[in-house]
């Protein structure tokens, strides 16, 4: 084991440096030690470093003679385990290995560190390994998250990438993991728009997993972040998937759901983002699509219906980000006037009618029909045929207003 955290040094000077925190070097060199020791979302972990503070607490692992078993619930076991780890840690090498590929640590207190994160309470990771140049906390202040399933259809990847295009053309952080399907669809559609986009990983910054998103990972970290709770070379494991999901779910506004089974990491996304009181949205598939089961159950609970990007920002954004209002076409009758309609739909659709027996069907009077089919055949839904009158092929047809006018 190298020099123990409490060297000194000046903050944000040295290898591995911020330069932009408020954290103390001996801060820092224990919690980058730690995030080797304690597992993401380890409460226990997280609760003694909220007691003890980092440099004590790391002491007290990493030193035989620490008094460690002296924290509440602190057992045998779990003390053998700790130490196990921290006897290979080497925080200082770790912070010179991410500062060599363009990172940094942040820890609470830093400048840079996302507040939100906070929320997560004794869960909040120890720190996190950045990689790329733009101000995490800055970017993390107007982000959502887009997950969904790794198996996805056409559809789905189609859906996540219409979405990250879309929120970041408006100005949005695109967030999410960087796996098959759904997250790398949103991430490829934030950078094809020339946005923002951060991937959150369950391994080290400078481990791209999977293989196959090693060019997508290098893009985001080249035009946006890349970033996780595990030091460098950690690889990830399935319950780090897991865990790492509430950082996600922590870091943005809102978590958007693109497709997922009922027994689906992105449902533990949306779930850990309600618990937080993040906005939780959902992109509603076929009903018969397996792949669509767990969103349709968000759906039926709290989560709310999206369908774009211009939903999304409505719901997460801020006064004034508003969806445009939806209809259906407008056609040209629906422009009438509510007599002129009515006589319009008097009319048999084969054959003539006279003025009368549309009057009686219309509920009006014989002048007042006589006067809207004169005026209907001016615009060209009706013809006058001898005494009686009959639509056109204008008046039986749903002809939409085009723009500019009719």
């Amino acid at each position: 084991m190298t020099a123990g955290p409490g060297a000194a040094g000046t903050p944000g000077g040295g290898a591995g440096g911020t330069g932009a925190g408020r954290v103390a070097e001996g801060e820092r060199l224990a919690r980058a030690a730690l995030s080797r020791v304690l597992e993401p979302g380890d409460e226990w972990g997280g609760r003694w470093l909220r007691e003890c503070g980092a440099v004590e607490l790391w002491r007290r692992i990493a030193d035989p003679a620490g008094e460690a078993e002296r924290l509440r619930g602190m057992t045998v076991r779990r003390l053998a385990g700790y130490r196990l780890r921290a006897a290979g840690a080497d925080p200082e090498r770790d912070l010179a290995d991410v500062a060599a590929i363009g990172g940094r640590f942040v820890c609470p207190g830093d400048r840079e560190w996302p507040t939100q994160l906070d929320d997560l309470g004794d869960a909040r990771p120890t720190g996190l390994w950045v990689r790329g140049h733009p101000d995490l906390r800055l970017w993390a202040l107007r982000s959502v998250t887009v997950v969904g399933a790794r198996a996805c259809t056409p559809y789905g990847a189609h859906m996540a990438a219409t979405l990250g295009s879309g929120l970041a053309e408006r100005g949005w952080v695109v967030v999410s993991g960087a796996a098959f399907g759904v997250d790398g669809a949103a991430h490829r559609g934030a950078l094809a728009a020339g946005g923002a986009t951060m991937a959150v990983l369950a391994c080290g910054v400078d481990v791209a997993y999977p293989r196959g998103h090693a060019e997508l990972i290098g893009r985001v970290a080249g035009q946006g972040l890349v970033l996780g709770e595990l030091p460098p070379s950690e690889h990830p494991t399935r319950s780090r998937f897991v865990l790492r999901n509430r950082v996600i779910a922590a870091l943005t506004r809102g978590t958007v759901v693109v497709e997922a089974e009922y027994r689906s990491g992105s449902l533990v996304t949306a779930r850990a983002a309600q618990r937080l009181g993040r906005f939780t949205m959902g992109v509603p598939g076929p009903a018969t699509s397996g792949l669509s089961a767990g969103v349709h159950e968000l759906l039926r609970g709290e989560a709310a219906l999206v369908t774009d990007a211009a939903e999304v920002a409505e719901l997460v954004g801020d006064i004034g980000d508003l969806a445009p209002p939806r209809s259906g076409p407008v056609l040209t009758r629906d422009l009438l006037d509510p007599v002129a309609a009515r006589v319009l739909d008097a009319l048999p659709g084969r054959g003539p009618a006279d003025a009368r027996e549309a009057a009686r069907v219309a509920g009006t009077s014989a002048d007042e029909a006589l006067a809207k089919l004169y005026e209907l055949h001016s615009l060209g839904f009706v013809e006058r045929l001898g005494e009686g009158w009959r639509l056109t092929r204008r008046g039986t047809c749903r002809e939409e207003v085009r723009r500019g006018g009719s």
